[in-house]
C-alpha cells in the first residue's frame, strides 16, 4: 500500500492550488506525512521592449515579490495552525517553475506531488498547464492532479 511520507504542493496562490493543499493536508493526516509547500517565483525581466529597469530597481522588485510570496505562504499555513499533528514546511525558489519543483522533489525526498490540473477540457496537453505537464513527465514520484 502506498503511504507517502513527504508530500510536495507547488502553489501559485490560486484557488486551484488551495484545493491541492487541502488534499495534501487530508493525506498528511491519514499517513502522518510532512507537507512541503513551494512557491516558485519566475525571474523578473530587466528589459521589456525599449524600457529597462536599472539594477537597483530590479533587485527591489524581486525583494518585494519575495516578501509578498512569503506573506502569502504564511497565510496559507495559518489556515492549519491549530493542527498540532501537521507539519508544513514552506519554501520560495526563483527560476523555472517545473525545474524548481523537480529539484525540490529530489532534495526533500518527496514521494508524492499534489498539484492542480488548471484546465478542464480539451486534449491532454490542453488539460494541463505546461508546468504540470513537465512535472508529470519528469517526476520520480507519483503526481496527483486535483481537478476543480
Amino acid at each position: 500500500m502506498f503511504a507517502p511520507k513527504n508530500i510536495l504542493v507547488p502553489t501559485d496562490f490560486s484557488e486551484h492550488s488551495d484545493e491541492a493543499l487541502k488534499e495534501a493536508v487530508d493525506l498528511a493526516h491519514q499517513y502522518h506525512s510532512r507537507v512541503y509547500l513551494l512557491h516558485v517565483a519566475e525571474p523578473i525581466t530587466q528589459c521589456a521592449g525599449d524600457y529597462c529597469l536599472d539594477a537597483a530597481a530590479m533587485l527591489q522588485a524581486e525583494e518585494d515579490a519575495r516578501s509578498a510570496a512569503k506573506e502569502k505562504l504564511e497565510k496559507e499555513i495559518a489556515q492549519f495552525s491549530d493542527d498540532r499533528d501537521l507539519e508544513i514546511i514552506s519554501e520560495i525558489r526563483k527560476g523555472d517553475p517545473a525545474q524548481e519543483i523537480l529539484k525540490e522533489q529530489r532534495e526533500r525526498g518527496v514521494d508524492l506531488i499534489i498539484m492542480p490540473s488548471h484546465r478542464k477540457t480539451g486534449l491532454l496537453k490542453r488539460i494541463m498547464g505546461p508546468v504540470t505537464e513537465k512535472v508529470m513527465e519528469e517526476a520520480k514520484s507519483p503526481v496527483l492532479l486535483v481537478r476543480h
